[in-house]
């Protein structure tokens, strides 16, 4: 299948590690130019090094932080004046904070609206007049299969990922006239550093595909999944091949979900 995304450019926020780091190098093999945000200098050029020793393309990074509007500005504008261009917007910045109501203070619900929430909402701010003016582009929201049906002790995540699945609906039906699609993916138990942490410290006698097993019981599909199978369905999401896909959030669950 044709992607359509060779010479497009990408911006991947969140994109030093993890899943935005493999949507990242997934796209760049498609022939993207890609542009990689995150707050810390070392792990972002340790990205640059792995993507560019497997691809054959530059890597531009951005050192911000997108809980900040003025970042948020920053990482767009400086990728436009880098590659001259903006195709796709992968907001993928983000951290896993699951507390009970009464445990959540006043500043932690800022800080993680802020980042999740808020960052999304600047960066595809700024992007939008460049995407308008070449009529066409896509943008990605990364969520979690939780902000659909949200269990209990899961706050604030749960309730800034259900506002990043509002604000991608009503996006792709403000945007849509300019041929600017907009979908997010919804992520379930995905390998990560934090879950490998977890594989080590409960289970270190198992392999990781006996543990994925071991958790993937209650998984329909029986184990983890593996980051390159997130990546992968933001790529095509991204691409020319989903060009008329907006306004759905897709699981990436195994799934485990309750919701469609």
């Amino acid at each position: 299948m044709e992607l359509g995304l060779k010479d497009k450019v990408a911006i991947i926020t969140g994109g030093s590690k993890g899943i935005g780091l493999y949507t990242a190098l997934q796209l760049a093999k498609e022939g993207t130019k890609i542009a990689i945000a995150a707050r810390n200098e070392t792990t972002l050029q340790e990205a640059k090094q792995l993507i560019e020793q497997q691809v054959k393309t530059e890597v531009f990074t951005i050192v911000a932080n997108v809980s900040k509007e003025e970042d948020c500005n920053r990482i767009i504008e400086e990728t436009v004046a880098h590659f001259g261009k903006l195709n796709i917007l992968i907001n993928n910045a983000g951290t896993s904070s699951a507390n009970s109501f009464e445990e959540v203070d006043t500043d932690l619900w800022h800080s993680d609206l802020n980042l999740k929430l808020f960052g999304a909402i600047h960066c595809s701010k700024f992007a939008l007049p460049y995407m308008k003016e070449q009529k066409g582009g896509s943008i990605v929201n990364i969520t979690a299969v939780i902000a659909k049906t949200p269990p209990e002790s899961s706050l604030p995540t749960t309730v800034s990922r259900s506002a990043g699945l509002a604000l991608t609906k009503a996006m792709s039906k403000d945007l849509g006239k300019y041929n600017i699609r907009v979908n997010a993916v919804c992520i379930g138990l995905i390998r990560s550093r934090q879950i490998e942490e977890r594989w080590q410290n409960a289970m270190p006698e198992k392999s990781w595909e006996e543990y994925s097993k071991e958790v993937g019981k209650t998984i329909p599909l029986g184990r983890i999944g593996d980051t390159e199978e997130a990546a992968n369905v933001i790529t095509f999401l991204a691409s020319d091949a989903a060009s008329y896909v907006s306004g759905s959030a897709v699981n990436i669950d195994g799934g485990s979900g309750e919701a469609l």
